[in-house]
């Protein structure tokens, strides 16, 4: 019997790890929850990165850890909290699965993105096999998150958790990503927040809820 190399043990454990704070965000219900369950992804794709710097010996992936460490477990949340605070939003409204449909669809997904990512994976290496199809299974269960909830805050995080997907799927299978890359993206996901935040107070002056159903009744007025 081969044992695995610590290095492929460790990174599918995170990636384990990931796919399952996917679905407790899929299931979560309560918008603070969801933000906590967001600064945890952002904390597992740190870890993902020094594992990658520890592995690679490049000395910018270190920079990168700290990068993601200070924007998406700390900063990001600290802003979310911040605004969930002023919105007084706390609870989602009711999906439109309930919580047995919604995680029955999400192991679907999960069979479906392993499938899909079977001719990559054979390309890729062995320590990064799993960890292409859990990525892309993440990203496709955040897309589900974000089709089936009402309160845009909820549809926000889930856009951002397909991020970190995203993310962890091109660290993973390219053993991190140039620096501008990387910097360039977390400027966009900070700008993307903080335009969202303004299109959240924006709703909640016209129509005194994050309810994304009463947009509808805007076409009545075209």
């Amino acid at each position: 019997m081969t044992h695995l190399p610590l290095y492929q043990q460790l990174l599918d454990s995170c990636a384990a790890l990931l796919l399952l704070l996917s679905f407790a965000m899929l299931s979560q219900r309560r918008v603070v929850a969801l933000v906590n369950l967001y600064a945890v992804q952002g904390a597992v794709l740190a870890a993902t990165t020094l594992l990658l710097a520890w592995r690679t010996g490049e000395d910018h992936l270190y920079v990168s850890a700290a990068l993601t460490l200070a924007l998406k477990v700390m900063l990001l949340p600290w802003l979310l909290h911040r605004l969930i605070r002023r919105l007084q939003v706390h609870r989602d409204t009711e999906p439109l699965l309930n919580v047995s449909g919604i995680m029955l669809v999400g192991l679907v997904i999960v069979v479906f993105a392993f499938s899909l990512a079977q001719p990559i994976t054979r390309l890729a290496s062995t320590a990064t096999r799993s960890a292409i199809g859990i990525a892309l299974a993440v990203v496709l269960l955040a897309f589900l998150m974000m089709i089936t909830r009402r309160k845009a805050v909820s549809q926000v995080m889930g856009f951002l958790s397909m991020e970190n997907g995203v993310l962890f799927g091109a660290m993973s299978a390219s053993y991190g990503m140039p620096m501008i890359v990387e910097l360039g993206i977390a400027l966009d996901v900070l700008v993307a927040v903080l335009v969202l935040g303004v299109f959240f107070f924006q709703i909640r002056e016209r129509f005194d809820s994050l309810d994304l159903h009463h947009l509808e009744s805007l076409k009545e007025h075209q």
